[in-house]
């Protein structure tokens, strides 16, 4: 019943009518098929790709599985990242997970694991990188089109506040420092460097200019943001689920993304010497 509930996301007020009448036949297909049926499936598969992920046992294929099943929670679930009204920051985290599996996909992700070795073993072509590094280029852009937003720019505290809710001391402590030093520098002037950096590594990543810098900064600055917009993916409780941020959180996965692209890069430089 929660998870049926979290498809709600679908029909939130400000979403699309198709998207809302799309959550209530997504519903309805849970509901009699069993939601404890579906809920069974979904932590089997889950822990499928998570086995494939760190053996790279048929990883080839079941990361096209990962890629699409991420993109079906993205749709229920995660409300397709909406609504997107005044507030909104980002297009949710189960698109994330979706260009993760995409990018293993392009880069031969399954080839350094040295359990199996199924699929495809060459490096991957030059377009197949680019395409990759383009795709979450265009994510970056995205976000960085919300904080160029009013309610981000005149709100950019209140979203660190509000991230302390529910939170263990120590970290509400921590988001509390990060928001007092945002308060001294300016929280507008704050918001205006995030949307900045963010629109910053979009470039990069779309056109390739300055990408060596640009990706481990992306790294850095995706631990920032995890770290205290995100509360580090808390606070941690049962029923929650981390495609709805709620477990690893965002940006943590932009950072994999990120070191997945980096480690990519220079396996093509490496390949390109020998």
């Amino acid at each position: 019943e929660h998870f049926v509930a979290m498809i709600a996301a679908d029909w939130a007020p400000g979403q699309p009518a198709w998207l809302m009448a799309y959550g209530h036949a997504m519903a309805a297909l849970v509901t009699n098929l069993g939601v404890g049926i579906v809920v069974s499936m979904m932590v089997a598969l889950e822990a499928l790709l998570a086995f494939s992920l760190l053996s790279g046992w048929q990883l080839h294929r079941l990361a096209w599985i990962g890629l699409f099943y991420n993109l079906w929670l993205w749709s229920t679930v995660g409300g397709l990242g909406g609504p997107y009204t005044s507030g909104a920051t980002d297009p949710g985290t189960a698109i994330v997970y979706a260009l993760g599996f995409a990018l293993v996909l392009l880069t031969h992700g399954w080839r350094p694991l040295a359990a199996f070795r199924n699929g495809p073993v060459t490096v991957p072509a030059r377009w197949k990188f680019t395409l990759a590094r383009v795709l979450f280029g265009l994510l970056w852009a995205f976000d960085a089109y919300w904080k160029w937003q009013p309610a981000f720019l005149h709100g950019a505290g209140s979203f660190l506040a509000q991230s302390m809710a529910g939170q263990p001391h120590w970290v509400a402590a921590y988001i509390g420092f990060v928001l007092h030093i945002i308060q001294r520098v300016g929280t507008e002037n704050f918001a205006i460097f995030a949307a900045l950096a963010e629109s910053a590594l979009a470039l990069s990543l779309i056109t390739g200019v300055l990408i060596d810098l640009a990706m481990p900064l992306g790294v850095l600055y995706s631990l920032a943001i995890w770290s205290t917009a995100e509360g580090m993916g808390g606070p941690y409780g049962a029923g929650f689920t981390g495609n709805k941020g709620d477990v690893l959180g965002t940006a943590s996965i932009y950072a994999i993304v990120f070191l997945l692209l980096i480690a990519a890069r220079a396996e093509r430089r490496l390949a390109s010497t020998r």
